[in-house]
């Protein structure tokens, strides 16, 4: 019986006709190698199925050469992980998922911290925010901020402004009585569209008829909608993500409110589903993908010792405003039940 042997690095220079030492830069990320090359390369470890001997490996440099990525539970950042794992097998390192069923930073952050401890990674990339102590060794990564010594991370400042944004076409649009489904508040990400939304009412003059605080989970949506008194004069309901959005309009049909013409109503991370609903969500678009690739450049060059990659230059969200949000009617014309 034959077996097939694994093909090596000396394989790939071969292929891609360069020095085996061409294709260690290359999976170093070395910036001296030509696009050129770097396509030929590529090419060859695709032909090859290509992956780097991560026994051999550690044995030389004390480094597993696997790098885990730590996901929440329940779903949204999976545009980000796949890109991410894209990248980090593309830089020579294998990935291993990790997903925390208890959805708080706090245990998140101890899953983290427990990963590194048993040394079984180099690093962790978190597709959501951590509160990570400092440590001896290893390194956390999140997708949309970095601490080399493992202190706490922060999410997204770009969140407030796009709830600016996002209170602001509303306004255009002739709303002026809001109000916010909120997402978990030991969540910066929430945190941070808590205070957009409220800065946003304040400085625009607008009317803020509350906040319903609680899990990213529909449930949320729907306390939000069920906390509102039958004469409300609120015309739009901004949802901190799009789970807790599609709860909102749920409960409002069920009160016999109309979606759109009723009250408007918008989420946060585009979720595939959300598009497909009738009415269609508006929501917030997050380039996960240009987040997640970016986000694991920057761990495996924090392991390796590099210089942290540029920032990102696009801004990585786009507001999208579908089916669910129209002109307000009058709340006297509603007649709402």
């Amino acid at each position: 019986m034959s077996v097939q042997r694994r093909p090596t690095m000396y394989d790939v220079a071969a292929l891609a006709g360069v020095s085996h030492q061409t294709v260690s830069r290359y999976l170093r990320s070395d910036p001296t190698v030509g696009a050129d090359t770097l396509t030929r390369i590529k090419a060859a470890i695709d032909e090859l199925g290509y992956r780097p001997n991560l026994m051999a490996r550690a044995m030389r440099t004390r480094s597993t050469g696997v790098v885990a990525i730590i996901l929440p539970g329940w779903s949204g950042p999976e545009r980000s992980v796949a890109a991410a794992s894209e990248e980090a097998r593309r830089l020579g390192y294998e990935v291993e998922i990790v997903i925390g069923v208890e959805q708080t930073p706090a245990a998140l952050s101890r899953l983290a911290e427990d990963i590194l401890a048993r040394g079984q990674v180099d690093g962790v990339l978190s597709a959501t925010p951590l509160m990570v102590r400092a440590a001896d060794e290893g390194v956390v990564v999140q997708t949309d901020e970095f601490d080399a010594r493992l202190r706490s991370v922060e999410a997204v400042a770009g969140d407030e402004a796009t709830m600016d944004e996002i209170i602001g076409r509303l306004a255009d649009l002739g709303h002026r009585d809001f109000f916010h489904a909120a997402g978990p508040q030991d969540w910066l990400s929430a945190q941070l569209r808590r205070s957009g939304y409220l800065k946003a009412c304040e400085r625009r003059g607008l009317r803020s008829h509350g906040v319903y605080d609680g899990p990213w989970d529909p449930e949320t949506g729907v306390e939000a909608v069920r906390s509102l008194p039958d004469d409300t004069p609120v015309t739009a309901v901004v949802a901190a993500s799009d789970h807790i959005g599609v709860g909102v309009m749920h409960a409002a049909v069920r009160r016999g409110w109309r979606i759109p013409e009723d009250l408007s109503v918008t989420g946060w991370d585009d979720l595939k589903t959300v598009r497909y609903g009738t009415p269609a969500l508006s929501t917030v678009h997050v380039d996960r993908e240009t987040s997640g690739r970016h986000g694991m450049r920057r761990l495996i060059a924090a392991l390796r010792g590099e210089p942290e990659p540029e920032p990102m230059t696009a801004a990585p969200t786009e507001i999208l405003f579908r089916e669910t949000t129209v002109k307000p009617r009058s709340t006297a014309v509603i007649g709402r039940r």
